[in-house]
């Protein structure tokens, strides 16, 4: 992930900066293309926030996954509303950062929400994050990490 989020800082949701190299080392990671506004959005939060819950915190070591949320609220204080109203305890880019513009046309992202699943290199797994969780639940991050050529020892 150095490579796609490289010289810039992530902010956790209770607002401090995070580098990215160290947060993101040896994940599988998320970008999370999402807004407050949106219905669907708001429907697939929850789900989303239990998937990474069960990931992190019911399974021992944690698993290897860190979500990063790109915004595409209207002003920074909608971001940090929906963050704190309904995500989980994960990473975002800040919302002035124009980089999301970069990551949107990147990742072909045309509509939201939409889950990319992505190796340390940036090269997507799959698109489909948001549908294979709805339809797998936890099952689809196997798939992920075999996927993601990462080290690893997290078994469930």
């Amino acid at each position: 992930m150095v490579d796609v989020f490289s010289g810039r800082l992530l902010v956790s949701k209770d607002g401090r900066s995070v580098d990215p190299e160290e947060a993101l080392q040896n994940k599988v990671v998320g970008l999370y293309f999402s807004a407050g506004w949106c219905s669907p959005c708001r429907d697939f939060t929850p789900v989303l926030c239990d998937f990474y819950t069960e990931l992190l915190e019911d399974t021992d070591p944690p698993a290897p996954f860190e979500v990063v949320f790109i915004s595409s609220d209207h002003s920074a204080e909608e971001m940090v509303g929906y963050m704190h109203a309904m995500h989980g305890d994960w990473l975002a880019l800040p919302f002035h950062d124009p980089y999301k513009h970069d990551l949107k046309k990147k990742y072909n992202i045309t509509a939201i929400p939409k889950l990319v699943i992505v190796k340390q290199t940036g090269e997507v797994i799959t698109d489909k994050g948001r549908k294979q969780i709805r339809d797998k639940g936890l099952s689809c991050f196997r798939n992920w990490l075999a996927g993601a050529d990462i080290f690893q020892n997290f078994s469930s």
